[in-house]
């Protein structure tokens, strides 16, 4: 498992720490990404197991600790990782109203996807995402990247859309990115638990089990670029494309 050393801890307290009037302003941009991470945000995030449902069926995925280590692989090795550095760069170029390199990194971030049904998975929950934005909380640069996207015809993607939004809300990197991974890792225990199945306890379990890798893969993507993105999980691409061919399915991919 990845560690999280004692140094990258204090560096995340210290940047937490504000004035009065930043924490006023930090507190409105936490419940707001608190409301976009959330199961009742409108995405239908609950209708896809990423490959995990494959998993499952092949006897890849039976318990907790292989469901933690699945996961674990993915968010260190592979698509989540991937997800964690599309996710800063978005932020990065929002943070500098860096629109042209934006684009490129939501054209890159939308053709970087291993199979079919990752494709849909990020477009579809992305798409209902963006949709949301707009209508409850508008901003400028959202406005601009949605219609640049629908006039290229290039599929939104969750990771860039939740980052460019962080950045617009001045959420700071070291709390934005570990907040989008966990919800992207919480929905997959949520799979994991429906699909095993696995108590509520042991979900919970799963997400704890899960923080230092987390908090990890956070700090090393703050120090990525898109150079930097590749993925060495090929079982979890194995998982999706079996998945398009699975007999029996409860979720989307």
């Amino acid at each position: 498992m990845l560690t999280v050393t004692a140094t990258t801890t204090n560096i995340m307290a210290a940047n937490i720490i504000m004035s009065d009037q930043q924490q006023l302003v930090s507190q409105v941009a936490l419940l707001r990404q608190q409301s976009w991470l959330s199961p009742a945000f409108p995405t239908g995030s609950y209708s896809y197991s990423h490959g995990i449902e494959w998993a499952v069926e092949a006897g890849h995925i039976h318990d907790r600790k292989s469901l933690v280590d699945w996961l674990e692989a993915d968010l260190c090795y592979g698509s989540g990782r991937n997800e964690a550095i599309f996710f800063i760069e978005a932020w990065r170029s929002a943070t500098d109203d860096d629109c042209e390199k934006l684009l490129k990194i939501a054209e890159l971030a939308a053709a970087f996807r291993g199979t079919s049904e990752f494709a849909l998975e990020t477009s579809q929950q992305a798409t209902a995402c963006l949709a949301t934005l707009r209508r409850v909380w508008p901003d400028t640069l959202m406005e601009s990247l949605s219609a640049l996207l629908s006039e290229l015809r290039i599929a939104p993607v969750l990771s860039v859309v939740l980052g460019v939004r962080a950045a617009r809300q001045d959420i700071p990197a070291t709390l934005a990115l570990p907040a989008f991974l966990q919800s992207y890792l919480a929905n997959l225990v949520t799979a994991g638990v429906r699909l095993i199945p696995l108590g509520q306890t042991d979900g919970q379990l799963a997400i704890a089990e899960l923080e230092p890798a987390v908090l990890a893969v956070a700090a090393q993507a703050e120090q990525a670029t898109i150079h930097d993105l590749g993925s060495a999980a090929f079982v979890v691409d194995f998982a999706s494309a079996s998945h398009e061919t699975q007999y029996t399915r409860l979720f989307r991919s």
